[in-house]
């Protein structure tokens, strides 16, 4: 090999050194301002300056991804114990969303049940007090019947009392 072949790289070498492939060393050049160049057998070849270019623009963007990344890292990396507060957080708001729409839920529904539960009592002591009161008419219907039987009819319309007797309940 003489030096002017010593100097020149192919695109292979590029590929194995850079250990990229073609479309990245595209790029690479595109951002280095190299343009590859043709020998006489009409093979792309690269200088030596021109890889350590790609090279050294290689690690920047490297570098810059790296930056991002740790950047990145650091923001979006949460510790795990903020991660559990916020879980809690987030369980308590929603506890309390439920409790508080089944409190509402529960309080529209028996909205009217103390006027019943008071009507209910009403009508339970009425119904009671109706209870007596037959109880009552009963027993003078079974006395008025006991007095009724006491009288014996006699002739045109005419009855006679006869003595009552003392086993009505009162």
């Amino acid at each position: 090999m003489n030096a002017s072949q010593q100097k020149m790289l192919l695109p292979d070498d590029v590929r194995k050194l850079l250990n990229v492939d073609n479309k990245e060393i595209v790029e690479l050049c595109k951002k280095t301002s190299v343009s590859p160049k043709r020998n006489s057998e009409g093979q792309i070849y690269f200088s030596i300056e021109e890889v350590k270019k790609l090279k050294s623009a290689k690690f920047s963007v490297i570098n810059k991804m790296t930056d991002k990344k740790s950047a990145l890292s650091v923001v979006s990396k949460p510790t795990s114990q903020s991660v559990v507060n916020n879980l809690l957080d987030t369980l308590n708001k929603m506890e309390n969303n439920i409790i508080t729409s089944t409190t509402k839920l529960l309080d529209e529904k028996l909205e009217g049940m103390d006027d019943v539960v008071l009507e209910l009592v009403r009508c339970k002591t009425e119904n009671e007090n109706l209870k007596n009161k037959v109880n009552e008419l009963n027993k003078e219907n079974f006395r008025l019947k006991n007095v009724l039987n006491s009288f014996k009819p006699l002739v045109a319309g005419f009855y006679i009392k006869k003595e009552e007797e003392n086993n009505i309940l009162l």
